[in-house]
């Protein structure tokens, strides 16, 4: 091995340990817990190392907060996943929430900071899973607006939810506001009904069926039609579905 490459792994060797020692100590005790001093003395470093690792504490952070993330994206892409589409998305969000109390110092980082900036490799990792979800949801004919719309509002009600119940004392958190908000934006976007069955009840056949045919789409199956064509299908089909009959107000 080349004195370059063994200085290379020795670099990255030093990151993990400072990162995994920085991240010990945002769970603890929160941000300001996380000085250049403890850290130092958790991962055994001297603060200079830090320092030419990270540039400053913020850097190391920012790094300790996507280390964490990936830790959330394991969770949600290594659990089992249930037959029902809809009760699926439902375990998806049970899991964000609980990751959330479980970790309130680190989810406050992942979620509550406002910024500006083009997300992280991790939080695009995490917004594909719930697609993912929301699109199986479509797929089945039980979903009553387009996909991204969808996610969207299932992403915005499930952090909200989270949020709020983190900045309430643990004794005085109501144990059914997740559930009644969840059921409230799943009762908001989902039929019970499958069109697949040729029967549907209270959902707009026409909207469950663009819905599901653009999902379908999406999935890159053979197709007869040109990219172009299938890319103003699905523009047509997404128009459609956020159409007069939703319950749900198009994006502007």
């Amino acid at each position: 091995m080349s004195e370059e490459m063994a200085a290379t792994r020795g670099g990255r060797a030093h990151r993990d340990t400072i990162e995994r020692a920085a991240l010990e100590l945002l769970e603890a005790g929160g941000p300001s817990a996380v000085t250049t001093r403890a850290v130092a003395a958790a991962a055994e470093v001297q603060s200079v190392t830090i320092y030419r690792a990270y540039g400053d504490m913020e850097r190391l952070l920012d790094a300790a907060v996507q280390r964490g993330f990936r830790q959330y994206i394991e969770l949600k892409t290594g659990r089992a996943r249930v037959g029902d589409p809809v009760d699926d998305l439902r375990e998806g969000w049970d899991l964000h929430v609980g990751f959330g109390l479980e970790h309130p110092h680190l989810y406050a980082l992942m979620y509550g900071r406002p910024n500006v900036s083009p997300p992280g490799a991790a939080a695009v990792q995490a917004d594909t899973v719930l697609l993912g979800l929301v699109q199986a949801v479509a797929r089945a004919g039980r979903l009553r607006t387009d996909v991204a719309s969808a996610a969207r509002a299932v992403h915005a009600a499930g952090c909200g939810v989270t949020l709020s119940l983190i900045g309430v004392p643990v004794d005085e958190r109501d144990p059914q506001l997740s559930h009644r908000v969840r059921e409230a934006v799943l009762g908001s976007l989902t039929t019970d009904v499958c069109t697949g069955s040729g029967e549907v009840t209270d959902a707009p056949a026409g909207s469950v069926h663009a819905v599901a045919l653009a999902a379908t789409l999406r999935d890159g199956d053979p197709s007869p039609l040109t990219e172009a064509e299938t890319n103003l299908l699905v523009e047509w089909l997404d128009r459609l579905a956020r159409g007069p009959g939703t319950g749900l107000v198009a994006p502007s």
